[in-house]
Protein backbone atom coordinates (compact mmCIF):
# COMPACT_ATOMS: atom_id res chain seq x y z
CA UNK A 1 0.00 0.00 0.00
CA UNK A 2 1.28 3.48 -0.79
CA UNK A 3 0.56 6.84 0.84
CA UNK A 4 1.22 10.33 -0.40
CA UNK A 5 2.58 12.89 2.03
CA UNK A 6 2.42 16.51 0.96
CA UNK A 7 5.25 18.79 2.06
CA UNK A 8 6.36 22.22 0.92
CA UNK A 9 9.28 22.59 -1.47
CA UNK A 10 11.31 24.12 1.35
CA UNK A 11 10.66 21.13 3.61
CA UNK A 12 11.56 18.68 0.85
CA UNK A 13 14.80 20.59 0.23
CA UNK A 14 15.75 20.40 3.91
CA UNK A 15 14.93 16.69 4.04
CA UNK A 16 16.85 16.00 0.82
CA UNK A 17 20.04 17.19 2.52
CA UNK A 18 19.58 14.52 5.22
CA UNK A 19 18.61 11.73 2.82
CA UNK A 20 21.47 9.43 1.87
CA UNK A 21 22.36 8.64 -1.75
CA UNK A 22 20.56 5.53 -2.96
CA UNK A 23 18.10 5.67 -0.07
CA UNK A 24 14.41 5.65 -0.95
CA UNK A 25 12.13 8.21 0.65
CA UNK A 26 10.44 5.36 2.53
CA UNK A 27 13.78 4.11 3.89
CA UNK A 28 14.80 7.66 4.82
CA UNK A 29 11.55 8.43 6.68
CA UNK A 30 11.68 5.06 8.44
CA UNK A 31 15.25 5.76 9.59
CA UNK A 32 14.32 9.27 10.69
CA UNK A 33 11.22 8.11 12.59
CA UNK A 34 13.03 5.50 14.67
CA UNK A 35 16.31 7.30 15.34
CA UNK A 36 15.54 8.94 18.72
CA UNK A 37 13.70 5.96 20.18
CA UNK A 38 16.38 3.51 19.03
CA UNK A 39 19.21 5.60 20.42
CA UNK A 40 17.63 5.58 23.88
CA UNK A 41 16.96 1.83 23.71
CA UNK A 42 20.48 1.05 22.46
CA UNK A 43 21.89 3.22 25.23
CA UNK A 44 20.01 1.14 27.79
CA UNK A 45 17.61 3.86 28.83
CA UNK A 46 14.48 1.94 27.80
CA UNK A 47 11.13 3.19 29.00
CA UNK A 48 12.49 5.44 31.76
CA UNK A 49 14.08 7.76 29.21
CA UNK A 50 17.39 9.51 29.02
CA UNK A 51 16.64 12.36 31.44
CA UNK A 52 15.40 10.02 34.20
CA UNK A 53 18.40 7.71 33.74
CA UNK A 54 20.81 10.64 33.94
CA UNK A 55 19.12 11.91 37.11
CA UNK A 56 19.38 8.48 38.76
CA UNK A 57 23.04 8.15 37.78
CA UNK A 58 23.80 11.65 39.06
CA UNK A 59 22.12 10.88 42.38
CA UNK A 60 24.04 7.60 42.76
CA UNK A 61 27.35 9.32 41.99
CA UNK A 62 26.62 12.10 44.50
CA UNK A 63 25.85 9.56 47.22
CA UNK A 64 29.02 7.61 46.42
CA UNK A 65 31.08 10.80 46.50
CA UNK A 66 29.65 11.77 49.89
CA UNK A 67 30.41 8.29 51.27
CA UNK A 68 34.01 8.51 50.03
CA UNK A 69 34.48 11.91 51.67
CA UNK A 70 33.09 10.56 54.94
CA UNK A 71 35.41 7.51 54.76
CA UNK A 72 38.39 9.83 54.17
CA UNK A 73 37.38 12.03 57.12
CA UNK A 74 37.13 8.95 59.35
CA UNK A 75 40.76 8.06 58.53
CA UNK A 76 42.01 11.46 59.78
Amino acid sequence: MSTTIRVSDDTKSMLSVLKEDGESWDEFLNRLARRERDVEEIGGFGEEGLAESMEQTNQAMSESFEENIQDTDDLS
